[in-house]
């Protein structure tokens, strides 16, 4: 079970290295056929929701904003948060990812209430 996670943690670590090479290259130039879409950004969503995480996309007049939040968020408060707009919606659900992905792990740091009570 941990190979699979391994090998879809590679793919989407790769998938999203490849989104951030820009060349006109015609195998990127798939890539981003792919991921610089709708669709791609379901493709990511799908990838870091199978490691924990939730995304929150947000739009206004200067662009968009992504933020992946881990599910286990006291340890690992919003990580991979994009503090600049982007113009497209993928580029800022790409850049997230990539960010939260690549993340160090954050020390859990919650108290816990071992009183008998």
């Amino acid at each position: 079970m941990a190979r699979m996670s391994d090998r879809r943690r590679a793919l989407l670590v790769a998938a999203l290295a490849a989104a951030r090479v820009t060349s006109r290259e015609p195998a990127l130039l798939v890539v981003h056929a792919w991921l610089d879409s709708w669709r791609g950004i379901g493709s990511i969503v799908v990838g870091m929701a199978r490691h924990g995480y939730d995304l929150s996309l947000a739009s206004d007049r200067d662009g968009w904003r992504a933020t992946f939040l881990h599910r286990s968020h006291l340890m690992q408060p919003w990580i991979g948060q994009v503090l600049t707009w982007c113009t497209t919606p993928w580029q800022a659900v790409q850049e997230a990812a990539w960010r939260a992905i690549n993340a160090f792990p954050v020390e859990d740091c919650s108290v816990v209430d071992e009183s008998p009570l």
